[in-house]
């Protein structure tokens, strides 16, 4: 395998290992300068009105922009420095995909640009953050295997 597939691979292996992916199960697929996060909704992603919850969307937009990101750093974990995001549509159900991309690397800051749809294809938010390197090696004892 590819050295970049490998690392690809690692990367989405860490992400399956966080703590916080065991109650939220989505599924990450990273290629060079790019990710996705799928994710199918559930009735407790709901705030009162029986929508999904704008802190849902956030983690959708904000991982698959940062491993868009990580996709290019093969040494160190990167660390999300802003996120901004804008709301366009409430969803109920069904699933939820982001498709995050690398917009611009210079030697410390990364940026990337994500947009979340619906089964539909409908827009339902985008997302951009700035990234940065972090002193956080990538290994075994964050769940790069």
């Amino acid at each position: 395998m590819p050295a970049a597939d490998e690392h690809f691979r690692r990367l989405e292996r860490m992400y399956r290992s966080a703590g916080i992916n065991e109650y939220f199960r989505p599924d990450l697929f990273v290629a060079e300068g790019r990710a996705e996060v799928r994710m199918s909704l559930r009735p407790d992603f709901h705030h009162a009105a029986h929508a999904v919850h704008g802190s849902v969307y956030f983690k959708a937009l904000d991982d698959s922009a940062f491993f868009a990101a990580n996709s290019v750093v093969t040494d160190v974990f990167v660390l999300t420095v802003t996120f901004n995001v804008v709301l366009l549509r409430p969803v109920s159900a069904g699933t939820m995909t982001a498709y995050g991309r690398l917009v611009h690397r210079s030697k410390n800051l990364l940026v990337a640009e994500s947009e979340l749809r619906d089964e539909h294809d409908r827009a339902l938010a985008r997302g951009s953050g700035t990234f940065m390197r972090s002193m956080i090696r990538l290994d075994a004892t964050v769940g790069y295997v």
